[in-house]
This record gives structure tokens, C-alpha cells and sequence, in this order.
């Protein structure tokens, strides 16, 4: 187990957050050519090759090939799974900042699900973020709910990217229940495989044709998913979760750079707002459920 060391653990989040912003960029151009399929099995599978190397090298290959749960890992699995179709769906019709803020809805929809499900209680802090990240949603609609028409793919990208950040609320509890009793690293790999195998499964509905420029992306988009994931596990082992939850709303700043220098996006002042209100949302939320606090999380 490394030492603790929050700024090395700050520096491996910022480049696993910019490693992962670079990955939704791909992802994003890729989309134009290749259906989302498609897209869920190069980034799967190609991901698993860093991902192996890294257990390999770590010892903890031959422990993760090992679980007395198999169906938990099934569900998890499959629950990943539509939590990136729906994200790739949201890619495909939004720019990188606007998807990545949508994200950011899930720990909002966690407080929903444990009011609803659990009969929890809130305080007013967590409710007054479930609001601000519902005004942020409508904030980024207003520009197509107003106009002369639609404008395309606006709402199916939204709608997208709110299912994705609902059902990554729902693999959070499972992921959450399955590290009681396996290691990450087991839970990674059998995620990666089950989405390896469901996007090949997609094309006996048909594929796109690559082109050397498509095939790059797509290959490229699974390399940074792995790579962001590594360097997301080293950073965790290097301090406490409490410290990195707050850093890790910074990714949108990755996000919206992507969109602006590298993608040519130019985003509108109501879609930015929508953004960054979900962003402070999510935030508010986190704070309330205490999650910024300076007391180190205990290991799990």
C-alpha cells in the first residue's frame, strides 16, 4: 500500500481527469461514424490491456480472477454497461463539458433513490442541490425549448445523459456492496469484460466500416479509459477519498478546454450555466452528505 501523499494523489487526479476528458473528446468524434456498440466495445476491451498490466505488475491479476459472487459482479456489470451507452449516447449528440456535467447528476439522483427507497431524510443543504441541479438541467434546455425548432439531438443528448447519471447511481450501490467483499481490481476487470462482451454482441445488428482515422480513435478512447482508471486507483491510494470528491469536479474545466481548442465547440451562455449550476449542485450535495470533510474515509 503506497504512503500517504495528497499532492502526488492530486497530481494523479488531474491528469486521470484530463486522461478521462481526452477519452470522452474520442469518444465524442468517434460517434459520428461508429454506432454506440461499437464504441462500448473498443473502449471496453481495448481498456483491459493497461488494466492487466497494471494488476499484473500490482500482484492482484490472480486474486481478481477470483469471486464467491459472480452474479453481483453480472449485475454491476451489466449496470455499467447502460451507464455507457447512455453516456456515449450523450456524447454523440452534446459537447464534452455539457455530457461530463450531466455526469455529475448521479450522486444527485443517489440522494432521490435513498429518499424514495430508504425513507432517508435530508437536510436542507442536500435538497436545496437536488434543486439547483434540476434548474441546471433546464438552464442548458432553454436555448431548444424557446428556439423556432429544436435544435437536433439537444433533448435526445439530455435525456441521455440524465439516464446515465440515474443508472450510475444505481452501479455506485452496487459497486459500493461488492467491495465488502472483493477488491477493486476484481470489480474492474469483470466490468470491462461484461462490456467487452455486450458491445461485441451489437454487432450482429451491424457495424460501421472504419477508416484508419475512426479505428485511432476508437483504440485511443479505450487506452485512456484504462490509463484514467489506474491512475484514479493510484491517486485514491494516496489519500483520503474525502480530499479527492471535491478535486474531482475540476474534470469539467478538461471538458469544456476539449470542447473549445481541440473540438471547436462553441457553447452558448445558457448551456454553460447549465453546466456549471449542475457542477455546483453536485458539489452542494457532496457537502451536505459530508463528503468534503477533513477525516480521513475509513478503507473499506
Amino acid at each position: 500500500m503506497p504512503k500517504s501523499n495528497p499532492v502526488a494523489a492530486l497530481w494523479l487526479a488531474t491528469f486521470a481527469l484530463f486522461v478521462m476528458a481526452a477519452m470522452s473528446a474520442a469518444i465524442h468524434e468517434a460517434a459520428k461514424v461508429a454506432p454506440v456498440g461499437q464504441l462500448v466495445f473498443w473502449r471496453s476491451a481495448v481498456a483491459l490491456v493497461p488494466i492487466v498490466i497494471y494488476m499484473a505488475v500490482r500482484g492482484q491479476l490472480r486474486a481478481s480472477l477470483r469471486t464467491k459472487y459472480p452474479h453481483k459482479h453480472l449485475i454491476r456489470g451489466l449496470l455499467g454497461c447502460a451507464v455507457m451507452f447512455f453516456s456515449f449516447i450523450s456524447l454523440a449528440y452534446l459537447s464534452v463539458g455539457v455530457a461530463t456535467a450531466l455526469s455529475y447528476l448521479a450522486p444527485i439522483f443517489s440522494i432521490l433513490a435513498a429518499v424514495v427507497l430508504l425513507r432517508e431524510r435530508p437536510g436542507g443543504v442536500i435538497f436545496l442541490g437536488v434543486g439547483l441541479g434540476f434548474l441546471g438541467i433546464l438552464l442548458m434546455l432553454y436555448p431548444s425549448l424557446v428556439g423556432a425548432e429544436m435544435r437536433e439531438g439537444a433533448l435526445i443528448g439530455v435525456l441521455a445523459g440524465v439516464a446515465m447519471a440515474a443508472t450510475n447511481a444505481l452501479s455506485r450501490v452496487q459497486v459500493k456492496d461488492l467491495t465488502r467483499t472483493d477488491p477493486p481490481a476484481s470489480i474492474a476487470l469483470s466490468f470491462a469484460v461484461i462490456c467487452s462482451l455486450v458491445g461485441l454482441g451489437t454487432s450482429l445488428f451491424g457495424w460501421a466500416q472504419l477508416d484508419g482515422y475512426a479505428f485511432s480513435l476508437l483504440v485511443g478512447a479505450g487506452l485512456l479509459g484504462g490509463v484514467g482508471h489506474v491512475l484514479m486507483v493510484e491517486a485514491v491510494a494516496r489519500a483520503p477519498v474525502s480530499l479527492l470528491a471535491a478535486y474531482e469536479y475540476t474534470g469539467i474545466i478538461w471538458a469544456f478546454l476539449f470542447d473549445l481548442l481541440l473540438l471547436g465547440v462553441v457553447l452558448d451562455a445558457w448551456t454553460v450555466s447549465g453546466a456549471l449550476v449542475v457542477v455546483a449542485a453536485a458539489a452542494l450535495v457532496a457537502y451536505g452528505q459530508g463528503r468534503f470533510s477533513n477525516k480521513p474515509v475509513a478503507a473499506q
